[in-house]
């Protein structure tokens, strides 16, 4: 029996995790505009599940980037259904099925009541070649 058997795909399966939170990180340290912006939210005026829904999401988006990222971000209820989508798949994300439904639904409720109705206020949500200039721009 060979001691080490098994070392070569261990290390194979440590480098990728090394390398996904590696990503994870660099993506977490990109700026983008809408990162200056305001970070909180006076949801007071919002129902109560939209108030409960905006914790939930204040605490686990801002385990990965800003809140002004988001708060400052107008989209559609489909771009917010992928966004939210795709920062459900993010290494230690934390954000199950139902938690993910909440935020979203937060989101749009946001979008519809606030950001909707002053839309020149808000920045657009960049486009995935946007976002890759601006990558490269900050070295990232």
């Amino acid at each position: 029996m060979k001691p080490f058997k098994h070392l070569p795909a261990f290390l194979a399966v440590a480098s990728a995790a090394v390398l996904c939170l590696t990503w994870a990180q660099q993506a977490s340290n990109l700026v983008l505009p809408q990162d200056k912006g305001k970070d909180t939210l006076d949801v007071s005026a919002y129902p109560p599940d939209v108030q409960k829904a905006y914790k939930l999401f204040a605490e686990k988006c801002a385990k990965c980037h800003t809140l002004a990222r988001p708060l400052n971000t107008s989209m559609t209820q489909e771009e917010w259904s992928r966004y939210v989508k795709r920062m459900m798949h993010k290494p230690n994300s934390g954000i199950s099925d139902k938690q993910g439904k909440d935020i979203y639904e937060f989101l749009v409720y946001d979008q519809k009541n606030r950001k909707d109705k002053n839309p020149a206020s808000f920045f657009k949500a960049l486009s995935d070649e946007e976002l890759q200039q601006l990558q490269r721009a900050q070295g990232k």
